[in-house]
C-alpha cells in the first residue's frame, strides 16, 4: 500500500524551472512561438538538462509548451482558435463568479473592483495598466468565495497575460481600456445581472476580435 502521509520534500529542481519558464512565457520573455533551446536555456538557469526537460514537460502538459516531432519544443503561438478557446473557458469562470458575487453584497465587491479600475486608469506605463488590468479579473473571481472557480481560473493565468500583453498596442486609446472595466464593475456594484453578464461577454468578444485583428495585421 502507498504511504501517501510521508515527509514533504522541498521543491523539486524541475519545479523551479517549470515556475522560471512559466514567468518568462506569462511576462513576455519568451515570446509565443519561440523554439526552446536546450543547451542556452540550461546554461542561463544554471542547471542540468535532466532538470531543464522534466520542467519543460510539466509546460507540455499545462499546454504553455508544444513539441513539434523532429522539430523541437515552443511556446504556444496564440492562434485565433487558442485565444478564442481560453476567452470561453474564462467568460464561463468569471459569469459564474459574477452571478454568486450578485447573491452577496455586490455593492461591496463592486467597490473593491473600481479601486482595481482606478489604478488602471493611474497606471504610469502600459505594462502596469495590464497588471492592473490581470489584478481585475483575478479578483472579481477571489470575491465569489469559490475556491474551485479560483483555481481554475489561475490555470488560465499565464494565457491571460500573454494576451493582455498582447492586446496593449490595440488601444487607441487607454481610456477605452479602462471604460470597460469601470462598466462591469459599476453593473456588479448595482446588482444588475443582465448588464453585468452583457458586459462580460462583450468584453471576452472584444479581447479575441482585437488579437484575431492584431495578428491579422501580423503585429
Amino acid at each position: 500500500m502507498t504511504d501517501f502521509i510521508a515527509p514533504v520534500e522541498q521543491e523539486s529542481m524541475p519545479s523551479i524551472v517549470a515556475d522560471k519558464l512559466r514567468q518568462a512565457i506569462a511576462h513576455g520573455e519568451l515570446a509565443p512561438g519561440t523554439q526552446l533551446g536546450e543547451a542556452e536555456l540550461a546554461r542561463k538557469l544554471g542547471v542540468s538538462r535532466g532538470p531543464l526537460r522534466e520542467g519543460m514537460q510539466r509546460l507540455t502538459q499545462e499546454g504553455l509548451l508544444i513539441a513539434i516531432r523532429n522539430r523541437g519544443v515552443f511556446v504556444i503561438d496564440m492562434t485565433p482558435d487558442v485565444a478564442s478557446d481560453m476567452y470561453l473557458a474564462r467568460e464561463a469562470i468569471e459569469r459564474a463568479a459574477t452571478r454568486r458575487i450578485l447573491q452577496r453584497d455586490h455593492a461591496a465587491a463592486g467597490d473593491e473592483l473600481l479601486a482595481v479600475v482606478e489604478e488602471m486608469a493611474c497606471a504610469a506605463d502600459v505594462d502596469e495598466g495590464g497588471e492592473a488590468d490581470i489584478r481585475f479579473h483575478e479578483r472579481l473571481v477571489e470575491l465569489a468565495g469559490s475556491p474551485r472557480l479560483s483555481r481554475m481560473h489561475q490555470t488560465y493565468l499565464v494565457e491571460t497575460r500573454m494576451c493582455v500583453h498582447a492586446l496593449a498596442d490595440t488601444y487607441d486609446n487607454t481610456n477605452d481600456r479602462v471604460a470597460e472595466h469601470q462598466a462591469i464593475a459599476s453593473a456588479i456594484r448595482s446588482g444588475d445581472v443582465d448588464l453585468a453578464n452583457k458586459l462580460l461577454i462583450a468584453h471576452m468578444e472584444d479581447a479575441v476580435d482585437r488579437l484575431i485583428s492584431r495578428r491579422a495585421r501580423g503585429a
